[in-house]
């Protein structure tokens, strides 16, 4: 399901086991929220993973689909994989926070098509605060669909 290449899944890899407790809080925490229409935790193609599926009320009929894929590890490393289906392609940009070899531990590969190396970035520790952070970065994504049409 996930059109990332070989390369970015494989740079997602914090070395830490993954925080399935976090990721359960995420979870319960969007499903109230009218922001996502499905919320699939450890789904067959990506086991260590939530994927949040959005509301297609969001998008303009151009998008087919956008989902969030969020990975956390128990030493607060992530990734958080926002991505896109339209009917010009895809759109994907990633945050994430991870030992890596092309950028500082704190990294976005920024939009349309998420390049290693991505930029380097200086997250909040704390997880609700990165999860805001990336919400609001949608919400401008989003908004920008309806204003600049």
């Amino acid at each position: 399901m996930t059109n990332r290449d070989e390369q970015a899944s494989d740079d997602e890899h914090s070395g830490a086991p993954v925080d399935f407790d976090r990721l359960d809080v995420i979870a319960d925490r969007c499903r109230t929220d009218d922001r996502f229409k499905d919320i699939d935790r450890q789904p067959a193609f990506a086991p260590d993973r939530i994927v949040l599926t959005y509301d297609p009320g969001f998008y303009p009929e151009s998008v087919d689909t956008a989902r969030l894929e969020i990975v956390w590890y128990e030493n607060g490393d992530f990734s958080v994989h926002y991505h896109e289906e339209t009917i010009e392609g895809s759109f994907d940009h990633r945050w994430d926070r991870h030992p890596s070899e092309h950028n500082a531990r704190d990294h976005i590969h920024p939009g349309p098509d998420a390049p290693t190396p991505g930029t380097d970035a200086s997250d909040p520790n704390d997880w609700r605060d990165v999860f805001s952070l990336v919400l609001e970065e949608i919400e401008e994504r989003q908004r920008a669909f309806w204003t600049d049409t």
